[in-house]
């Protein structure tokens, strides 16, 4: 992908990785749509001040449309349709519940597969473009605890894959990012009824020495490089290795990491707190 005079929109793109990647594709030059739940609506973009991030609620149909009629009006097309925009989830499977698992779903693999829906005929129509789509680490290796959120990011890494397959012959790519933990503010949208596993995953996020910066940096480079699966960030990138190249390492490292969970959630009921 050439870098600088690209157009591109970004979902969740009002903080954390969306507005990191947001400043560092307009930092190399190119234009930028930044959206967000919490966004404005078309007329009042055009009269803020920049950056501005248009309303895009990824579960809205009419949301979608929206931003479609604004990248029309706006730029004629679109190269780089970047799927960000997420929530944190997860939970032991006997503590998890089915709502739980519907919303993350809805969310992280429909609000996507909207999105893809509503751009896709263009992408085609021009016969160029770009789709990149942040799943996780998670998409990739399994800790336990996290059936849901793994799920959900697996899926989006299996969609990614196949929207690359089938629009390739249209001029159109298709990347999976998938990070390990880094600082963001990602977990103030989680949910669960797994306190213990909330627990573990706030304390990864926070104590992470990885920026959103370097991974939107990482990301960049990926696409520059043509990467159809870009893992940007070197524990992410041993994690998988170590699944790859020494299958019994990697399953001992993760049942000790469920024993963990168990002994937390544990010691949490023992003082009287929640599951």
């Amino acid at each position: 992908m050439s870098a600088g005079g690209q157009r591109v929109l970004i979902t969740g793109a009002a903080s954390g990785l969306g507005a990191a990647l947001a400043d560092a594709f307009e930092a190399r030059g190119d234009r930028v749509l930044r959206t967000d739940r919490t966004g404005l609506d078309a007329r009042s973009l055009a009269l803020a001040a920049r950056p501005a991030v248009l309303r895009l609620d990824i579960t809205s149909d009419e949301d979608w449309a929206a931003a479609l009629a604004h990248v029309e009006e706006t730029w004629g097309g679109l190269d780089v349709l970047v799927n960000n925009a997420g929530v944190a989830g997860g939970g032991r499977l006997d503590v998890a519940t089915h709502d739980e698992w519907q919303w993350i779903f809805d969310i992280n693999l429909f609000g996507m597969v909207r999105g893809l829906r509503t751009f896709v005929p263009m992408l085609k129509q021009q016969g160029s473009g770009a789709i990149v789509n942040v799943a996780s680490l998670a998409g990739l290796v399994h800790p336990a605890g996290m059936a849901s959120y793994n799920a959900v990011k697996a899926a989006v890494v299996a969609l990614t894959e196949t929207a690359g397959h089938e629009l390739a012959a249209h001029g159109v790519t298709a990347h999976a990012v998938c990070p390990g933990f880094f600082r963001t503010n990602l977990m103030d949208s989680l949910q669960g009824a797994d306190s213990a596993l909330g627990q573990v995953m706030s304390r990864l996020v926070t104590d992470s020495p990885i920026s959103a910066e370097s991974v939107a940096a990482a990301v960049l480079a990926g696409l520059d490089a043509g990467d159809e699966l870009i893992v940007p960030d070197e524990p992410a990138r041993g994690a998988v290795a170590l699944k790859q190249t020494d299958r019994a390492s990697y399953d001992a490292v993760m049942r000790a990491q469920a024993r963990s969970l168990d002994k937390l959630a544990g010691e949490a009921a023992d003082a009287g707190g929640e599951q």
